[in-house]
């Protein structure tokens, strides 16, 4: 009778436990509940929850009667043979058996006499810790004791189960909302409009391939008569080249206002980012003037290539390589003259990112420069703006159901025709 009225004691606590760890308690709160449950049915003296880190293959203390953090290999000892084998291991006496890791008992002052070892098993049979009680307050732990620690043990690694799912979901969330705080701060940075110089007409897009790119342009008036325009692409996606994009607009800015000249300016920027990118980031960019008196473009291209110039008067396109090496990668000792470029009554400049040329199709063949070159030809009597949507749509439809693969940046100047 005695036993019955302990078993059904037993189920009621199981089922307590069971309905509190359903609220929602932090992790350690949790499992807490859960030590304490076992060891008040099973009149046990002490409880450990070992967590499995899979990294370092080591099972840690979380939850511990008078124990500190502590971290054990996992394949050490009786709490690594349970974790290893995915079995309870019922230990009647402690310093009889050989895998009994004494020294912790050492450490604490703590004399282990007899214990119940349980693997937590996770969705999938994936270990996720191990349940340990020691010392019952009378006798040893028998069959009984077992089935009540295995069904606590459940309990448990749904608990942490649940717990880690939470905590994904919730730096899910936090990562989420940095990157729309970086795109916002991204977006921003591009031109509002485009901008105003007497004799031509500009256009622009930006595709991101993830929430944020690195991709990257601008256009800063000097004086009444000149423009500069800037092109580029930090290598990688997402916050890191998103915030390099950001900052190299930032300082090209800054160096115009100084009265820095073309030259000047990408020498600094480039030098500067030496010493702020770590060694395998670079940004490519170009950096060119557009004087509207003497229709002249000068430009210092840094990897960034190829940059097309399309001749009204000829129907034929230069398709112009980049001039040096990217911003960032090396400090620049000889920088050399900026390339020239003259724009013709109808001729069109084309700044535009390698997320459009190299765009594949189902069959792996690239956009490439003739793509480009086709929506240019077939469109001389188009804006600038209408020139750059027919290249996005023309390289959607080549790419068919090929999602995008690189960040998408076109910057076109048309020479109006007087």
């Amino acid at each position: 009778m005695s036993e019955i009225l302990g078993e059904a004691t037993a189920l009621r606590r199981i089922l307590e436990v069971t309905r509190k760890l359903a609220a929602p308690f932090d992790l350690d709160t949790m499992l807490t509940e859960v030590v304490n449950a076992t060891r008040e049915i099973l009149h046990a003296d002490r409880g450990t929850i070992f967590l499995y880190d899979e990294d370092a293959d080591e099972l840690v203390i979380r939850i511990g009667t008078s124990m500190k953090r502590l971290r054990i290999p996992a394949d050490k000892g009786i709490v690594g043979e349970s974790a290893r084998t995915r079995k309870l291991i019922n230990v009647p006496d402690c310093y009889a058996d050989d895998r009994f890791n004494r020294d912790i008992d050492k450490q604490s002052g703590y004399k282990s006499r007899c214990m119940l070892t349980i693997p937590l098993i996770g969705y999938e049979e994936s270990l996720i810790g191990v349940l340990q009680i020691l010392n019952k307050n009378e006798g040893v732990f028998d069959d009984q004791d077992e089935y009540v620690a295995q069904a606590l043990a459940a309990q448990a690694a749904v608990v942490i189960h649940r717990a880690k799912i939470t905590e994904q979901i919730i730096a899910a969330e936090r990562l989420d909302r940095e990157i729309s705080v970086a795109r916002d701060v991204q977006i921003g940075t591009l031109p509002k409009e485009m901008p105003k110089l007497a004799g031509y007409d500009f256009g622009g897009a930006f595709a991101p391939t993830d929430q944020t790119g690195g991709d990257l342009y601008d256009f800063v008036p000097v004086g009444d008569t000149q423009l500069f325009l800037l092109m580029g692409d930090a290598t990688g996606h997402g916050i890191g080249p998103a915030l390099s994009a950001t900052q190299v607009r930032a300082m090209l800015r800054v160096a115009l206002r100084l009265g820095a000249s073309l030259s000047e300016a990408f020498i600094h920027i480039n030098d500067q980012l030496c010493d702020d990118l770590p060694d395998d980031r670079f940004v490519t960019g170009f950096f060119g003037l557009l004087d509207s008196k003497t229709h002249r473009l000068e430009f210092h291209s840094g990897g960034q290539g190829p940059i097309m110039h399309f001749h009204a008067g000829t129907g034929d396109y230069d398709w112009h390589p980049a001039t040096t090496f990217p911003l960032g990668y090396m400090p620049q000792t000889n920088l050399g003259a900026p390339t020239t470029a003259v724009m013709e009554p109808g001729d069109v400049l084309g700044l535009i990112s390698d997320g459009v040329y190299e765009y594949e199709n189902e069959s792996g063949v690239q956009f490439g420069q003739q793509g480009v070159a086709d929506v240019i030809s077939n469109g001389q009597d188009l804006g600038a703006q209408q020139l750059v949507d027919e290249i996005m749509r023309a390289v959607r439809k080549h790419g068919g159901k090929i999602p995008q693969a690189d960040d998408i940046t076109i910057v076109l100047a048309k020479r109006l025709t007087e």
